[in-house]
């Protein structure tokens, strides 16, 4: 009986942590992007370069953070994969001749800038970092 109630509370628990860090993201794309919103199967394919083109027709490259809490947060729940693995991907498509490597910035305020100045570019910073110039993407 212990072990049913532990693993419940461990399975809540991981469902709340992944709830949060969706919460706590705010992916982000340049004005000129025509979607307002993506699916989880969207962002995966434009971040792990198997689509540039959204729903709707809109050209995309993405950019990306170089680290820290809210770059793990990110390929936690949207690509699922660890950082070491998600840059060994890119590397393969890269050294294969199929894409080129996205930017990778150290900062949400640098990703902001990049994104805002860039068309056709999208992003992912901290939900609560100032995103002025870009526009907020939702996830369905």
């Amino acid at each position: 009986m212990k072990r049913i109630l532990w693993t419940s509370m461990l399975a809540s628990i991981s469902l709340l942590c992944s709830l949060q860090g969706m919460a706590q993201i705010a992916l982000i794309a340049n004005p000129g992007v025509k979607a307002s919103s993506m699916s989880k199967k969207d962002v995966a394919d434009v971040f792990t370069g198997r689509s540039t083109v959204l729903p709707g027709g809109s050209q995309v490259a993405p950019v990306l953070l170089k680290s820290g809490a809210v770059h793990e947060a990110f390929l936690l729940e949207f690509i699922g994969k660890s950082d070491a693995t998600y840059r060994q991907l890119w590397r393969s498509l890269v050294f294969s001749g199929q894409a080129d490597m996205p930017k990778s910035l150290d900062s949400d305020s640098a990703v902001v800038g990049f994104v805002a100045h860039t068309p056709g570019s999208i992003g992912y910073i901290g939900a609560s970092s100032p995103h002025e110039g870009v526009k907020v993407l939702a996830i369905k």
